[in-house]
């Protein structure tokens, strides 16, 4: 898989995707293990782990993450055109808390699974019943579980056309066209080629490490394979589906 085309549409976005990805380094969210590979929850193997959850213990870097956050989401969507910013459980909601907080918008939580009846069941907070919701979350590796929070807020009665990430894994096949065929623009800071280039000029990981993570993203899919985990977008979403029930 060659690196995607026209990855950064202007130099804010390239210049926000390095400088989010040298805070993910600093504060040590980025794993590199090509010896003992990750399975991710899609079912793909890598051997790269980005760990968003760590952001919300470092104060300055969560504040600069928000913050470019919601530039991006002002420069790519518009400020005026989100009523409601909802997060998906669990890792969503304190992005979604702190989006919400910055722009002035309600906030509601979606759950994974249902608790209680009704067009409710999914939703905590308020149902966002014919406003335009942002779905927030931290990454996303092939877009599956945006679906499923997507879905969820829209048979709630919410018009949902835009899902923000803080990371987007870049290599996976499908997930702009998989959101696409349902109308969902997917909106990123950075992405692991980021991450490599902020490792151009400074020893955070060893060459060998980097040479083996540049063959994984070279072709993603086969390296997954070639480790003993799912081998291609229908097996992933297979997977998630079986996990779900």
């Amino acid at each position: 898989m060659a690196k995607p085309a026209a990855h950064h549409t202007t130099d804010w976005d390239r210049d926000t995707a390095l400088t989010t990805a040298k805070l993910l380094l600093e504060i040590k969210a980025v794993n590199f293990r090509p010896d003992e590979p990750y399975t991710l929850t899609s079912g793909w193997k890598s051997p790269v782990y980005i760990d968003c959850r760590r952001i919300i213990y470092f104060p300055r870097a969560r504040a600069k993450i928000c913050e470019l956050a919601v530039e991006k989401i002002g420069r790519h969507i518009g400020y005026e055109s989100i009523e409601v910013v909802a997060g998906g459980e669990t890792a969503g909601i304190p992005f979604a808390a702190w989006i919400a907080d910055r722009m002035a918008t309600p906030m509601a939580y979606v759950r994974k699974k249902p608790k209680g009846f009704g067009r409710a069941a999914l939703i905590e907070g308020d149902v966002p019943e014919g406003k335009r919701t942002l779905l927030v979350e931290d990454l996303t590796t092939d877009g599956g579980s945006k679906i499923q929070f997507c879905q969820a807020l829209r048979d709630a009665g919410a018009i949902v056309n835009h899902t923000f990430v803080v990371f987007y894994y870049g290599v996976f096949p499908g997930s702009f066209e998989t959101l696409a065929r349902m109308d969902i623009g997917l909106h990123h800071l950075c992405t692991w080629w980021d991450v490599l280039e902020a490792c151009r000029n400074q020893p955070y990981f060893s060459d060998s490490a980097l040479t083996a993570v540049r063959k994984f993203l070279d072709d993603p899919v086969a390296w997954s394979a070639a480790h003993g985990g799912v081998a291609s977008q229908e097996e992933a979403v297979a997977r998630k589906a079986a996990s779900a029930t």
